[in-house]
């Protein structure tokens, strides 16, 4: 099977530029790294979800790879039709749309946020090795994240009463057995992180796991090493917060330490709906930067140049894609001691982590003091990078997991 090219089907709620956060960038750059070696790749997203949640169509367009089919699906019923998934765990109005295109015949579909594009069902169409991403905690949560009454990590499960408060409509699919039957159609599920392997089965997911770092692309030039500040003069060291500004990022838990932190700023890279609430909280502080969205080779610059990269994290994250960027420009991380962060830098041993303010303190300083000491965790971050975190390093991976699983089912057939 994988001396030939193959024929991928890759089906996700969103995909650039239709797209909210990193799991559609992650499918983006997976098909496009796919379609580079030679394989056949088509997208199944759903238009109609995102623009329930934009209201509006995006800004700007993606050029997509010669071999990269797309297919954005649009019922006539709008936004009834995400909406009806999201209640029934069906594709609903769409379903003969992707059972159509799923007869065409695929070696692999790929399965990552699948919540409105179709719900546990769609996982049931189609033949051929099936995979499925856990980019976040769907199978386990209705609203993804694991983050009770947006206040805290869930170690205790209030879903129905937590859904209403995120004004999420019961899931009343989820208290039969429907997830359960569908999940027994997948061959094997990826997890970027070994807490969110761990995570699954702890709350009851004994799935068929395999341990899949996530990656983003090499940089466009050669290794970099820390650079003059950006605006061309000369400016008081910095850490760097590069997200989405929401509460379960816990950015505002920085703010308390940089209040009595004078030797260095805080600088913010990103947009969200907690941006009001955090620019309130951090009035009258001289030493904190708003930004706002960056990204390409400004962004590169803010990471290139940065004492390091602060992941405050304060929901499970799974494995953020921010740490990899960092590691990617020889930048050191600390990251809050909590989901997918701290193995990210015990395999690297390119930065700290924290779990109180006095230790997020203890490990800026010697970042400041001795900038060898900044250089030496960027360096083995980088490495790391090379190492795990490559678009080369996760397609070896991957297509060996596929080769395995071809054999295995090859084997059984035989018998």
């Amino acid at each position: 099977m994988m001396d030939r090219p193959l024929r991928f089907c890759m089906i996700t709620t969103f995909y650039p530029p239709y797209n909210f956060g990193g799991d559609g960038i992650f499918v983006q750059r997976l098909s496009h790294e796919l379609a580079q070696h030679g394989h056949h790749v088509e997208v199944i997203h759903c238009l109609d979800s995102y623009l329930l949640l934009a209201g509006r169509e995006p800004q700007g367009t993606y050029q997509h790879h010669p071999n990269v089919t797309v297919h954005g699906l649009r019922s006539p019923f709008g936004f009834l039709s995400p909406l009806a998934t999201q209640q029934t765990g069906y594709p609903f109005f769409k379903a003969a749309r992707i059972r159509h295109i799923l007869a065409q015949g695929f070696d692999v579909i790929h399965y990552h946020n699948i919540s409105l594009v179709g719900g546990p069902k769609v996982l049931e169409p189609g033949r051929g090795i099936k995979l499925y991403t856990t980019h976040e905690y769907w199978l386990l949560c209705p609203t993804h994240v694991l983050f009770r009454f947006n206040r805290a990590p869930c170690t205790q499960r209030y879903c129905l009463l937590c859904g209403l408060f995120y004004k999420r409509p019961p899931q009343w699919w989820r208290y039969s057995r429907m997830l359960r039957s569908a999940l027994k159609h997948v061959d094997a599920f990826l997890a970027p992180s070994r807490f969110c392997m761990d995570k699954h089965r702890e709350l009851g997911l004994d799935l068929p796991f395999a341990h899949m770092p996530s990656f983003v692309p090499a940089p466009q030039t050669a290794p970099p090493t820390p650079t003059a500040a950006l605006d061309g003069q000369v400016q008081k060291p910095y850490f760097l917060f590069v997200g989405r500004l929401e509460k379960l990022k816990g950015l505002h838990t920085l703010f308390p330490v940089f209040r009595r932190y004078p030797k260095a700023q805080l600088w913010i890279a990103g947009t969200g709906n907690d941006e009001p609430r955090l620019r309130q909280l951090a009035q009258g502080m001289a030493n904190v930067r708003f930004l706002g969205y960056h990204s390409g080779e400004r962004l590169q610059a803010l990471f290139r140049s940065a004492a390091a990269v602060i992941v405050p994290s304060i929901c499970f994250d799974v494995s953020p894609q921010v740490v990899m960027e960092a590691f990617r420009q020889c930048t050191p991380v600390i990251v809050r001691n909590l989901g997918g962060l701290p193995e990210m830098v015990e395999e690297s041993g390119g930065g700290f982590v924290y779990g109180t303010e006095e230790e997020l303190i203890a490990a800026m300083d010697p970042l400041l003091a001795h900038p060898s000491r900044r250089d030496e965790l960027g360096s083995r971050g980088y490495q790391a990078f090379l190492r795990y975190w490559t678009p080369e390093a996760h397609l070896g991976r991957y297509l060996a997991l596929i080769g395995t699983i071809a054999r295995r089912k090859e084997t059984e057939l035989r018998r």
